[in-house]
């Protein structure tokens, strides 16, 4: 005659530990449902970015350019990468002409978009390692190394032709006409990038920032 506590001891299965595909089957649940991590190239719910992103319709549908929830995540994405790109810019191209006015307006504003693609990257390894992403230093700046620079030098041209048109490249702060260009720029850098960063990361699921 068996006891009642052998009748009701959990029976032992040969690999150690439950049949999770039969618990599975009775809860109509998956054995494990982990949240996924944050990614640039995989972006969830938690960096507010589209789940179904890689199965999106053509490129040349009213549909694939109508997603608010892709325009707003490569908004966010363009604003970062235009913070990081004009800071950089902007004051190198100042300090440049303040300090070494002979080097000429084109090799300033050469500098100054190299600069600018610079402090974007390191602004953007700043936010993978402390964003939703909570990245390693080394893995971060390897990720913001490996992201798209066609939006960041797109990014650069826009602002500094449109300086350079409205006003030969020289910085004045004390000019109310350079602050209305350097508004203008700026609106330039952000537009230019932002129908590329949109379509990378609606049909790729990819974000370059």
């Amino acid at each position: 005659m068996r006891s009642s506590t052998a009748r009701h001891s959990p029976r032992l299965l040969p690999a150690g530990g439950f049949r999770l595909g039969s618990l599975a089957k009775r809860t109509s649940v998956t054995p494990f449902q982990l949240r996924p991590k944050c990614s640039q190239s995989v972006p969830t719910p938690q960096c507010s970015s589209d789940k179904g992103l890689a199965k999106s319709p053509s490129l040349f549908s009213s549909q694939f350019w109508g997603s608010r929830l892709v325009w707003s995540r490569a908004t966010v994405n363009t604003l970062r990468c235009l913070v990081g790109c004009t800071l950089g810019d902007f004051s190198s191209m100042w300090y440049l002409q303040a300090a070494y006015p002979d080097l000429g307006t084109g090799t300033i504003m050469a500098i100054s978009m190299a600069s600018g693609v610079t402090t974007s990257l390191l602004l953007e390894t700043a936010l993978l390692r402390f964003g939703c992403d909570r990245l390693g230093w080394m893995v971060a700046a390897k990720t913001a190394a490996g992201m798209s620079l066609i939006s960041m030098v797109s990014m650069e041209l826009a602002e500094n032709l449109i300086d350079y048109h409205l006003t030969g490249g020289v910085i004045q702060l004390d000019s109310p006409q350079f602050w209305g260009a350097a508004l203008v720029s700026v609106a330039a850098g952000f537009l230019t990038p932002l129908p590329y960063n949109y379509l990378r990361l609606r049909k790729y699921g990819k974000a370059c920032h």
